[in-house]
């Protein structure tokens, strides 16, 4: 089998998105919009909470045919220390050239990136969070249509969570890259101006017949192109009003990583969550962690089983901290 081309994978989106849509290329650029992207966008009054949210996801994916599938072990211990994205699940069979992937379909995915953008100054810039869940569509395909038919399926899940087509543009180029094992060509997804996410197409360099599709969003970046409100706010609840980013930021990548077994420690997993914990000025939890903690556990536990209480983790934070 030979690798896609960019001249197949723009005459597959053109079959895929059909009248209703425009669809302009420039090379290898590609934007494609709606005949009625010009209508407005009215935010949603009340914000969906984490809960209403991920079951509409559940109920849209379940409805074309991929129920969610259980997540990923936050703990990777392969090429990364912790999962980065839903697509690792993919990895023996794109990478490895195995019959069989770790999972497939539907993934709420805990994940965890502590190289989020930061700004001048070493704060966390608006729309980054060090962990957050990768809500993704990853399966095993044998075509460039399979890959397009994806397309559909996103447009029809967003649809039914109040993100309609008229408001979507999809964007980017069709060249391919390479990394180590895989290529790949990625594009991008807008809703009303805001990246919501990306559709990329992956195949092992060597045998291209190993091909996979990744459709992939943030539960958190969803939920505030429903409302357009303040990005900490939604994140973070009413506790952005009285407690510095940062540290809730900290607090959840830790109820995250302390639920899910990993210990502060010199080498590997461990030594992030130590770097995390240190990272808290002590003022900023002086009256301990417990209500940043009580809150991200029950958000974490909405998409996987922690394996440590919530107030345990708070007493781990706080006696780090010298509050305990």
């Amino acid at each position: 089998m030979n690798p896609p081309t960019s001249d197949q994978v723009v005459a597959t989106l053109r079959r895929v998105f059909g009248p209703q849509w425009i669809v302009d290329v420039h090379g290898d650029d590609i934007a494609i919009e709606h005949k009625q992207a010009g209508s407005p966008f009215r935010p949603a009054r009340r914000p969906p909470s984490w809960a209403e949210l991920l079951a509409s996801l559940d109920s849209a994916f379940g409805d074309v045919g991929y129920p969610r599938s259980d997540p990923l072990p936050l703990r990777w211990g392969k090429e990364t220390d912790f999962v980065i994205s839903a697509i690792q699940a993919l990895d023996p069979h794109v990478k490895y050239k195995e019959p069989f992937t770790y999972r497939e379909g539907f993934l709420a995915q805990p994940v965890v990136r502590l190289n989020a953008r930061r700004d001048a100054d070493g704060h966390l810039i608006a729309g980054r969070v060090t962990s957050f869940v990768n809500t993704s569509l990853v399966r095993r395909i044998a075509s460039v249509e399979e890959h397009a038919a994806t397309v559909d399926v996103w447009l029809t899940v967003l649809s039914k969570i109040g993100l309609h087509a008229r408001h979507i543009k999809t964007y980017g180029s069709a060249t391919t890259w390479q990394r180590r094992e895989v290529s790949g060509i990625t594009l991008r997804f807008a809703h009303a101006g805001m990246p919501i996410g990306d559709l990329v197409l992956i195949w092992n360099t060597d045998e291209p017949a190993y091909m996979v599709t990744d459709l992939g969003s943030g539960l958190e970046r969803l939920r505030l192109a429903r409302t357009r409100g303040d990005w900490a706010r939604t994140v973070f609840g009413d506790l952005a009003e009285a407690v510095n980013t940062d540290t809730l930021d900290a607090v959840r990548t830790l109820t995250l990583m302390l639920g899910s077994g990993v210990r502060p420690s010199a080498r590997g997993p461990g030594s992030a969550a130590r770097r995390l914990l240190q990272s808290i000025p002590a003022g900023e939890t002086s009256l301990g962690s417990s209500a940043a903690v009580r809150a991200t556990h029950d958000y974490w536990s909405l998409v996987t089983r922690l394996q440590t209480p919530w107030h345990e983790i708070a007493r781990l934070i706080d006696d780090r901290n010298g509050h305990g």
